[in-house]
């Protein structure tokens, strides 16, 4: 469960999450805007929203869902990846992971996911992450 001390966030962290949200990736743009306003089902997300140490991808408070949009830079993070999501776990959350290539070809699988999710019974929708593909597509 997410406490005040993951609400409190540094200056510095702050500073980062506003960074990233400038620089999206276009994988993401692309899932922020069919995620934007509450166009998905009436679920609101933030885009890099801090969470404790981390920022994620995109965040649904009210489900305690975070998404993670995975590039060809996380092929060789597989480890860090799987520890983090396990502290994010930890703290109460789900986390669902997507590739960039399911987002940019797959959109609607994508979203159907996030649905699904939303909607889940408790359990992390992405209860272990693939390990990297050998085409070094993420």
């Amino acid at each position: 469960m997410m406490t005040l001390e993951d609400c409190h966030r540094s200056n510095s962290q702050k500073d980062r999450a506003r960074q990233l949200r400038r620089e999206m990736t276009l994988p993401e743009r692309s899932l922020w805007y069919a995620l934007r306003d509450r166009r998905l089902a009436a679920w609101k997300f933030r885009r890099q929203s801090p969470i404790g140490p981390y920022i994620v991808d995109f965040f649904c408070h009210a489900a305690g869902l975070a998404l993670e949009v995975d590039g060809r830079s996380h092929d060789d993070r597989y480890e860090a990846d799987r520890t983090r999501q396990a502290e994010l776990e930890a703290r109460g959350l789900r986390v669902l992971r997507v590739s960039n290539d399911d987002v940019f070809f797959h959109m609607e699988d994508v979203l159907n996911a996030i649905l699904g999710a939303l909607a889940g019974d408790g359990e992390s929708p992405s209860p272990g992450l693939r390990p990297p593909s050998p085409a070094g597509r993420g």
